[in-house]
């Protein structure tokens, strides 16, 4: 069996813009194979996954901001493919949407995938204590419905834009996925820092 490496997960998500844990599980399935990686995600996930080929997103942007009371602030990179898009408007003020955003919300991760397994395991077990006095058969949705909310709570993708009447009430992946559209190109949010004074 193939030794799958961090670096051919790496590969396998910025080919197809499928999640971390997906690639590892897809690479596993194909032996290392990563064209059949990819025809398995585009089976299992539906329209959702391309294959980008090549287009890895390499350009981009870092831009901040500092709440007018500068004591809350927050700098985002954000990554496209090309340095034509990383200059467009509509990308650079997406970047400081997201940017004033991450001060407001106080996301703790980017993506699901990044949310370690031991702290998911560990508020799923809250929420299935207190789901514990309801019927058995709708306990487990119940768990999962509770830990979609925490998702919604700490993770950014997952999160609505503060500013929900400029953005219609758009999750942040929303609008990520809607200037994906316009540029023709892979936009990810590769990272992001907080800083509040005195923390």
């Amino acid at each position: 069996m193939a030794e799958i490496t961090a670096q051919a997960v790496k590969a396998l998500r910025d080919r197809t813009g499928a999640g971390m844990m997906d690639c590892k599980k897809a690479l596993t399935e194909a032996e290392g194979d990563a064209d059949r990686a990819i025809e398995l995600l585009r089976v299992k996930q539906g329209r959702r996954i391309e294959d980008r080929g090549e287009r890895v997103a390499s350009e981009g942007t870092i831009q901040t901001y500092v709440h007018h009371n500068a004591k809350v602030g927050a700098i985002v990179e954000i990554d496209c493919e090309t340095d034509f898009v990383a200059r467009n408007a509509d990308f650079v003020a997406f970047a400081r949407d997201v940017a004033s955003h991450v001060a407001a919300a106080a996301p703790r991760w980017v993506s699901r995938d990044e949310v370690p397994d031991d702290v998911r395991d560990a508020e799923l077990r809250v929420f299935e204590q207190e789901a514990a006095d309801r019927p058995v058969e709708v306990r487990a949705r119940i768990a999962e419905g509770k830990l979609a909310k925490w998702y919604s709570d700490v993770v950014l993708l997952d999160q609505q834009h503060v500013n929900a009447d400029k953005h219609d009430g758009k999750t942040i992946a929303q609008l990520r996925d809607q200037l994906a559209a316009a540029t023709g190109e892979n936009v990810v949010i590769r990272r992001f820092a907080r800083f509040v004074i005195g923390e």
